[in-house]
């Protein structure tokens, strides 16, 4: 395993001082600013009376600041907790109250959540970015009145961060994660073409573990990072082409958000290797559109916050758009070297056979200890001899290439037949007039529940009609998997990683009548 995240750091500080090493708008930092950056924060930290392992929340957008607080955090042996910044107050000061925060540091336009932070837990430092009011401290003078040695300490199996939950239900749960689990490992590393070459394109908010575990392979690889702080499509394309992007994260939102800028075909991605896709599911029309738009090699990335994003991925070699082994689009991939997978029977919990439809678990060393503070939670997440439960629904093919039919919670029961809403979503997304799509269930006095689709329809082309989409799938899925009911909406619910809730559309759609 390994480099870990700090040693990283130091090796690369040493061996290429002046290489760059992230950047956010007209500001970079070298490998060896960051190294040192990191090690003030980690004298700060430990000079304000932090023991080893206290939470250290941050409420920040992707960019330098969001860099050296974790680089520091790991150097010091504390937990960086990134809280999401989209929450309410009351929500965020749930979290806050559940890390057992020993400090906050916040961006200015972020101040009222952390002062409700603080507010709630008294006696907690508030270190600002600018702004500061009596009794609050700003980030610079924090890292001035101390030095720039590096504490060495921590080690790779402690925590070193914990991340909540962004959930489509219930509370958030902090998911702790060590060094070790974040590690990609060298034989990764290769096998997506890092180099200190690459040129990395982060968009996503850190308080996501792609946003985080993104930055951390690209700092161990001695990349360059490009930060986005805030997400604009056409700016997004702007930066890729003036840094020369070899390598970027999208959730498959966001590749539908870069596919319909009305002048993606005229932008010059020559310098593009790698795209990188996961999080949530992706239809195959998107992964279709999308590869045509970069030209460059895809490589979906399957897995939780609570496998530290890693499980199973599909190699570029995988995505072949036409004959027999097109229908691996539709796959998640195979599992790395150093990671197993299996498909458990709900009920019983022995593991099936190729092709048998269950719930997914995984071991390796990406696996979380644990929740923070959630036995019971813990207990669910973990299966007999060290298998973490997914909560998704697959099943392995003869190749052992995965294959996800959806969240167990959200399989359809219609007169008795399971329907699995990713295999309806994926036909319903070949029609030239569906923009978006999200199948679920409606509760139905005959069947028990309805298969119901909701649909954004791409503007300037003819609109559909729900029984124009019933009849499309009518001819290309079993009958009792079509839709039973379409509802036409303006948009699809998302929480911050781009999941489609679900949750949400049930509650406000089954009983509109349209």
């Amino acid at each position: 395993m390994g480099p870990f995240l700090p040693d990283a750091v130091r090796q690369h500080a040493a061996l290429t001082p002046g290489a760059p090493a992230v950047t956010e708008g007209s500001r970079t930092l070298t490998y060896a600013e960051l190294d040192r950056r990191g090690n003030r924060v980690a004298q700060a930290l430990l000079a304000a009376g932090l023991p080893q392992g206290t939470h250290v929340g941050y409420l920040v957008r992707p960019g330098v600041l969001s860099a050296e607080l974790l680089v520091g955090c790991a150097k010091a042996g504390l937990v960086a907790t990134p809280l999401n910044w989209r929450l309410a107050e009351p929500e965020l000061v749930a979290v806050a109250r559940d890390a057992e925060l020993g400090i906050v540091l916040t961006q200015t336009e972020f101040l009222p959540g952390a002062r409700a932070v603080r507010s709630a837990l008294p006696g907690i430092t508030l270190v600002t970015e600018s702004g500061a009011d009596a009794g609050e401290c700003t980030y610079e003078k924090w890292l001035a009145a101390t030095g720039d040695a590096d504490p060495g300490a921590g080690s790779e199996d402690a925590v070193f961060l914990q991340l909540y939950t962004s959930g489509t239900t219930g509370l958030p749960k902090g998911v702790q994660l060590t060094l070790n689990n974040c590690s990609a490992g060298e034989a990764q590393l290769r096998e997506m073409g890092w180099t200190t070459a690459s040129v990395s394109l982060n968009v996503m908010p850190v308080f996501h573990i792609a946003g985080t575990g993104w930055l951390v392979n690209a700092l161990a690889a001695g990349a360059h990072t490009v930060l986005v702080p805030d997400l604009v499509p056409s700016i997004v394309v702007e930066l890729m082409e003036r840094h020369r992007v070899t390598h970027a994260f999208f959730v498959p939102a966001i590749l539908h958000l870069l596919a319909t800028l009305p002048d993606i075909h005229e932008r010059d991605f020559s310098a593009l290797q790698l795209i990188v896709y996961g999080a949530s599911p992706i239809t195959p029309a998107l992964l279709r559109r999308s590869m045509e738009i970069f030209g460059c090699g895809f490589y979906q990335k399957y897995g939780l916050t609570e496998t530290t994003g890693s499980a199973v991925r599909l190699l570029p070699e995988d995505h072949v758009v036409e004959g027999p082994r097109s229908a691996l689009l539709r796959s998640a991939g195979n599992v790395w070297p150093d990671v197993e997978v299996a498909i458990a029977d709900p009920v019983t919990g022995d593991h099936v056979a190729p092709g048998v439809v269950g719930e997914i678990l995984t071991r390796s060393h990406h696996v979380t200890p644990g929740y923070w503070k959630r036995p019971e939670g813990n207990e669910a997440l973990f299966a007999a001899d060290g298998w973490l439960r997914t909560g998704d629904a697959g099943y392995l093919d003869k190749d052992g290439y995965l294959f996800i039919t959806d969240r167990m919670k959200d399989l359809v029961i219609t007169g008795g037949e399971n329907v699995y809403p990713v295999e309806v979503e994926s036909v319903l997304a070949e029609h030239p007039a569906v923009l978006d799509v999200a199948v679920f269930g409606t509760p139905d006095e005959k069947w028990g529940e309805a298969v119901t689709a909701a649909v954004v329809l791409r503007p300037g082309v003819d609109p559909a009609t729900a029984q124009d989409l019933i009849d499309f799938t009518r001819e290309r899925i079993a009958s009792y998997k079509k839709p039973r009911i379409v509802h036409f909406v303006e948009e699809l619910p998302r929480n911050p990683s781009g999941k489609i809730l679900k949750r949400v559309l049930r509650q406000e759609l089954a009983h509109r009548v349209d």
